[in-house]
């Protein structure tokens, strides 16, 4: 059969493909095929929605052109016939102009510019308006993610010119942001709502900018942006539907035929068709949004043979309104069904509905508006999933579904028979499923869905369950009761035992005692059941009830239910404004060029790594004969190939590729080169290692008990430990363990090498923040000197400490393959890969010993700190030395010793991340601190600040604290967060709220700056002067999103005393700066600024003759004129940091230049049922020094705030006994999201803190407030303490163990209740966990 041409337009072009392959992503055709490289590959599963766009066609059911979003990720080319695709690139742009949702990300600065007036240039199009925003309120840092955050609202906005501000969130919920902290997001898409946006400065709505207390909070601060600047929203402007694709709307549909290299797609046009063809193939996959199949495809390396899409067909896309329920067809899209059974809820008594109501809380939650918009209502019931969301509901109502085939149609009620096995149904080999008939629920009939899962927005749940019970006319006598479940077996479960007994009896609490002691029984989860949290799991089917239970009584009615610019400073000087990143106009139109953006080169290869499925084997053999078999493959690289050192890493303990033995699951081994990235992959897969295993060891625990460390112990101690303990009146013991954190970066690694072909010369293009240590370590592998090896980096789409080091796993490898094919060779590593691959934050074990008087003053403190550093030293030994020099906090401890051990496992080398062991030795202190309060029957804020350092203290490392403000930040952040008014508002709620407490915590953070390596601390620059004045400016670091460019640029513009616009940065390289130290420890500003302003000194003592002899003349004038005189306009500045050096040894000298302060109270709310909690209001004062750009500082501030949140309460890794990583993705990993920041976020800078010690009297701001998301995981305890007092009778002790993160699992068991005692599960004594804590 001859293939069709695919036809489909994007940005208004039409495109003809006439060899469209099945297994070609639209992500991929946009990026390599047309050169859009806006659209962004993040995660490849749909998760993370920075490859978002929107689809347009004519819906010919609804009789009109439809917009929604989609991923472009896991969208086949071959589902768009006759479909317009809008990118980033279609709706704006700087050579043009912004669309207002771009701008929102730059506005919030624009009025402090001197560019013309939005009247002058009016946007045209609602895409620049979303690109506006975005970028002018300082919504985009690393940028990555901005194209696609910018493609979800401007979608919405085609939609809904005026949405809510529920829908903003709601259109926002498929978006991940690793940077920003989103409350910057969301409040520049906030002018575009209808019920929340600013009035622009008329102080008429409560709401308001102008309304806020400036003293709570800098965030509205009108100093950081004026809304009155935003472009207004003209929806006639938009770009209009192709016509053509308009003309075809009443053509008859034709069944199209697609063959790439290994699968065929068939676009059926009609039922007839569909069915004909399913009884000609019953093997074949029917496929509507891909999200299923599209994942298996990337990830489990299945291969779909023939694929259909019924996509087309009416009969599968109909709505029909019954007198039983609402019929949907199969193809019918999610958003479809929830958008009909709104307004069926609306419309329709109350009685009606309670299973529509279910469904859409099920629907409301179940993941991005991108994934709803294609996902169909057919695929989630065929597929099956154990842990499905919707099953539980349907087979609880008692949904139809019809099924038909060629001659055949029958209709069933799904009941507990429908999924017979895993991931069966009882679809015959040639059927398939027509439609789901939702019912109308009936008078006297009650229901009610659940989901629980890591994040509310996750579509993979832990545990969902859909309730239904029907009363006999007039009484609360049980007629019907049917409790459904997913995540508790290998298919969607009735529990049919505990309903039958409950027939003819009343809804009352004996009820309720029955029901949940036979779910507990019924109900069972053996210990190493897949998914592990056996407990949780269990007892959360006790909860949902009890919810269930007391909805339901309810409805019977029978229970109740700013920083400001110093005054005189001139307008020119841009030092302490909020200058927007200087390239979030670029980012958010998708401009903005990352390393994977790089257009292609002519004869470029692609390089898949080949890695070990064993923590610890021999390598026994390496077949690759399967892998040549692959079109495109050009060779396999081994450590054979590496023409200079095979041995790198920053201790030479590491290899490019592994010789004979491997030492953990994603150890490097190989490499395949291609001539495409699938053809890797597929290459890749096909590569076939044998194995000989040995002993591993995976656990801290393994560590300590085989002795398998890195090295001796690391030690800090100061003072008489003996003596201080004999002193106190108390003395605690305990354990506390830490889990470790993924980077998370939304772009994972990625290089391409170049090479130049004469003397060994390479060129590498790299996402790096160590050009130096990439340079070198390329250098040696390659066996030249490092002056023939160029590194080049533009920007980073985030990095926080991953690509330091762990970069130069992707870097050597790729200067290897371009080594031995003489090609281009690029690398971007799929994200299960770079989580399998890179390591992460050290999870950290402390066992500690603290003794203290009866009034809280500590007297004595003893840890032993471990670190799981992993297979390689990498950075272990300086992040153990930080957390030492942390073990403090800001706590004055007489008498004190802190050892630490960095345990060698048969785990992925973990690494730098922001804060750099900081966070963990920090986080050990507030829990013993917590504890000593507990133990004191003291409030935990007076025992804090009793023991805080004051004004010239020694730490215990003995460096003289000078400038210390924590205390100044401390009594600002009680004031301004109102903590005791609103403690007596806290005891007051839980004692009236059984199952909801509520908690609050103040915590402080001191955080010392410098690299610990003193030689580290210098930084160079290097300045161009053109004789048009413009300044081309370069230094040491990278550019990831911290705006470290933007600050560079204003060091330059206050000392050259010229304008931001005339001065230039374009990139990060080795040829221009050399021997720079990482971008990292938050002192590059500090460091990089100084070295600027020196290169600045140079320049202006040149000038100063010439500014002499013409003192009226301008910048310009004074340039030419020393270029016409033969002076140097170019100049290098060069800063190292003094009195900066520290010995372990002796415990003496000054590790760290200076200190930054912090302080931060946050609230929080929990489900003691369930273990959800919801941040309800977050404080911090943060000292910046004098800010060099507050809205960068704040944005830091926040960001830090974030990423903390999700280490202290949400991110949790989990390794299978064998070393092998499961979370691998934001299916599986949960970051922080839109929905997870404080509900009030309320952050202020100190005013009047000048710090001497750095560049134009600034501090470091990336790493230090991270910490500060303690305050969260403390306010949890809090309200955990709250519960377990309520439950005296469970015989709790007053002190009690929370691990971090503090996961709803932790959570929920830390509650202990009389659910949770009927679900204690015994663990046989050899049995093997599903996962292991690491």
């Amino acid at each position: 059969m001859t293939a069709d041409e695919l036809v489909f337009f994007v940005n208004g072009k039409k495109v003809v493909e006439k060899n469209a392959d099945p297994e070609t992503t639209l992500l991929a055709y946009l990026r390599r095929k047309l050169g859009l490289s806006g659209t962004k590959l993040g995660c490849g599963e749909g998760g993370c929605g920075a490859c978002t766009v929107m689809f347009s066609k004519y819906d010919r059911l609804q009789n009109k052109i439809v917009h929604f979003p989609a991923n472009a990720c896991l969208a086949p080319i071959c589902s768009l016939h006759h479909v317009a695709v809008t990118t980033v690139e279609g709706i704006g742009s700087t050579r043009t102009r912004l669309h207002p949702v771009q701008v929102f990300v730059e506005v919030l600065t624009a009025f402090i510019h001197s560019s013309p007036k939005i009247s002058e240039h009016p946007y045209d199009s609602l895409f620049e308006l979303c690109q506006e925003r975005i970028a002018k309120s300082h919504g985009s840092q690393c940028g990555f993610c901005t194209p696609g955050i910018v493609m979800s609202m401007y979608t919405l906005l085609r939609n809904q010119p005026e949405p809510t501000m529920e829908e903003i969130e709601d259109a926002l919920q498929g978006n991940l942001c690793r940077c920003t902290g989103y409350r910057p997001i969301l409040q520049g898409f906030r002018t575009f709502a209808r019920d929340g946006g600013c009035c622009g400065g008329k102080g008429n709505d409560p709401n308001c900018c102008m309304n806020q207390k400036k003293d709570h909070t800098v965030t509205l601060s009108p100093s950081l942006f004026n809304p009155e600047e935003f472009m207004p929203l003209d929806p006639t402007q938009e770009p209009i539907f192709p016509p053509e694709l308009l003309r075809l709307k009443d053509a008859p549909q034709k069944q199209l035929h697609f063959e790439g290299e290994r699968v065929t797609w068939i676009q059926a046009s009609t039922l007839k068709e569909l069915l004909d063809l399913k009884a000609q193939h019953p093997e074949a996959t029917l496929v509507v949004g891909n999200m299923e199949i599209g994942i298996e495809m990337k990830f489990k390396n299945k291969l779909f043979p023939l694929i259909v899409c019924p996509a087309w067909i009416p009969e599968l896309n109909s709505v029909e309104h019954g007198e039983e329920g609402i019929s949907f067809g199969a193809s019918c899209p999610l958003s479809c069904v929830e958008k009909t059974l709104l307004d069926a809820v609306a419309q329709l008594p109350t009685h009606k509905t309670e299973v529509f109501r279910g469904v859409l809380e099920q629907l409301r939650w179940f993941s991005g508006k991108q994934l709803k918009s294609v996902a169909s209502i057919g695929g989630n019931v065929i597929t099956a999933s154990p842990i499905s969301d919707l099953n539980p509901v349907f087979m609880a109502s008692g949904a139809k579904l019809t099924m038909v085939s060629r001659g055949t149609r029958r209709t069933i009620r799904m009941d507990h028979t429908f999924f017979p096995g895993y991931r069966k149904t009882l679809l015959g080999p040639e059927e398939i499923l027509l439609a789901i008939e939702i019912p109308y629920s009936r008078e006297g009939e009650f229901f009610s869905s659940f989901k629980q899962s890591s994040g509310r927005e996750d579509y993979v749940a832990k545990v969902t369950s859909g309730m239904r019970v029907l009363f006999k006319p007039g009484t609360t006598q049980i007629e019907e009761l049917v409790l459904c479940y997913g995540g508790m077996a290998d298919r969607t479960i009735s529990a049919l035992k505990t309903t039958r007994k409950q027939l003819s009896k009343f809804w009352n609490e004996e009820l309720l005692q029955d029901v949940c002691a036979g779910l507990a029984e019924e109900l069972q989860l053996a210990p190493d059941a897949p998914g592990g949290m056996i407990e949780f799991r269990r007892t959360l089917t006790l909860s949902f009830f009890f919810k269930f239970y007391l909805t339901v009584l309810q409805k019977l009615g029978k229970v109740d239910s700013e920083d400001e610019v110093p005054k005189g400073q001139s307008e020119e000087d841009m030092v302490g404004r909020p200058l927007p990143h200087l390239g979030a106009s670029m980012q958010a139109c998708g401009e903005a060029m990352y390393c994977d953006d790089i257009p292609r080169y002519q004869n470029e290869l692609s390089l898949r790594l080949v890695t070990s499925t064993r923590a610890h084997a021999k390598i026994k053999s390496i077949d690759t004969s399967e892998a040549q078999k692959v079109p495109g493959f050009v060779c396999f690289l081994s450590a054979d190939d590496v023409p200079g050192s095979n041995k790198t890493g920053f201790f030479n303990d590491e290899t490019v590729f592994a010789n004979d033995e491997v030492t953990c699951v994603g150890h490097i081994i190989g490499a395949v080169v291609t001539d495409t990235p699938e053809h890797a992959q597929r290459a890749a897969q096909a590569v076939k290692i044998t194995y000989e295993d040995l002993p591993a060891i995976i656990t801290i625990e393994d560590a300590i008990k085989h002795n398998s460390f890195y090295g001796s112990e690391l030690k800090i101690e100061k003072g008489d430990l003996q003596k201080g303990f004999a002193e106190a009146d108390n003395i605690v013991s305990g354990e506390f363990y830490i889990g470790g954190q993924e980077h998370f970066y939304l772009e994972t690694h990625c290089a391409i090498a170049v090479p130049k072909g004469e003397a060994g010369e390479m060129e590498l293009f790299v996402s790096t923040q160590n050009t130096t240590k990439t340079q070198a370590f390329v250098a040696k592998v390659l066996g030249v000197p490092a002056n023939r090896i160029l590194i080049r980096v533009k920007r980073l789409g985030g990095g926080f400490g991953g690509k330091e080091i762990r970069s130069t796993l992707v870097s050597t490898a790729v200067a290897v393959g371009a080594y031995k094919t003489g090609c281009p060779v690029r690398c971007m590593l799929d994200r299960d890969e770079d989580m399998l691959i890179t390591g992460g934050r050290h999870p950290f074990l402390a066992r500690y010993k603290v003794g203290f008087m009866k009034t809280g003053r500590i007297v004595a403190l003893e840890v032993d700190h471990y670190s799981n550093a992993g297979n390689t030293l990498d950075l272990s030994e300086a992040i153990m030395q930080q957390t030492l020099l942390h073990m403090d906090n800001g706590y004055k401890i007489p008498n004190i010793r802190g050892t630490g051990w960095l345990c060698k496992t048969n785990l992925p080398s973990n690494t730098a991340f922001r804060g750099f062991g900081r966070p963990q030795g920090m986080l050990i202190a507030e829990h013993w601190m917590s504890e000593i309060a507990v133990t004191c029957g003291l409030p935990a804020e007076e025992v804090r600040r009793k023991n805080m350092y004051k004004e010239g203290d020694l730490t215990h490392f003995n460096q003289k604290l000078e400038g210390f403000t924590l205390t100044r930040c401390w009594d600002e952040c009680l004031a301004s967060s109102q903590y005791h008014a609103r403690k007596s508002e806290i005891d007051k709620f839980n004692k009236e709220n059984c199952w909801k407490k509520r908690g609050l915590c103040i915590v402080p953070t001191k955080f010392g700056v410098s690299f610990t390596v003193h030689f580290l601390n210098q930084a160079g620059a290097l300045i161009h002067v053109y004789t048009d004045g413009s300044v081309l400016l370069t230094h040491g670091g990278t550019e990831m999103g911290q705006g470290l460019h933007t600050k560079m640029v204003q060091v330059a513009s206050r000392a050259l005393k010229i304008p931001t616009s005339k001065i230039y940065i374009s990139e990060t390289s080795t040829n221009t700066v050399p021997n720079t130290s990482p971008t990292a420890a938050s002192v590059s500003t500090d460091l990089n600024g100084q070295a600027v302003y020196e290169a600045c000194q140079t320049i202006l003592k040149r000038l100063e003759p010439f500014k002499r002899k013409n003192p009226s003349g301008s910048w310009e004038d004074w340039v030419i004129a020393a270029y016409q005189d033969a002076v140097s306009l170019s100049a290098t500045g060069f800063y190292k940091a003094p009195d900066v050096g520290y010995s372990f040894e002796t415990n003496s000298g000054n590790p760290f230049n200076y200190f930054s302060y912090g302080v931060a109270c946050s609230e929080v709310e929990i489900d003691c049922l369930t273990g959800d909690h919801k941040n309800l209001r977050t404080d911090i004062v943060m000292d910046v020094g004098s800010s060099l750009n507050p809205a960068i500082d704040i944005g830091q501030v926040e960001g830090a705030f974030v990423q903390g949140l999700g280490l202290f309460t949400l991110e949790e890794l989990q390794y299978s006994p064998e070393g092998s990583l499961y979370t691998r993705g934001p299916s599986t990993y949960k970051i922080p999201t839109f929905d997870s920041i404080p509900i009030e976020f309320r952050v202020s800078l100190l005013r009047d803190s000048p710090n001497k010690k750095a560049i134009y009297a600034s501090k470091a701001v990336g790493e230090p407030p991270l910490f500060l998301a303690a305050s969260v995981f403390f306010a949890i305890k809090d309200a955990i303490r709250a519960a377990r007092a309520q439950h005296k009778d469970y015989d709790m002790k007053e002190l009690f163990r929370l691990d971090s993160p503090a996961t709803q699992e932790k959570i929920r068991n830390a509650c202990v209740d009389k659910f949770t005692t009927l679900c204690v599960t015994g663990v046989p004594e050899n049995c093997k966990a599903w996962s292991l804590r690491v």
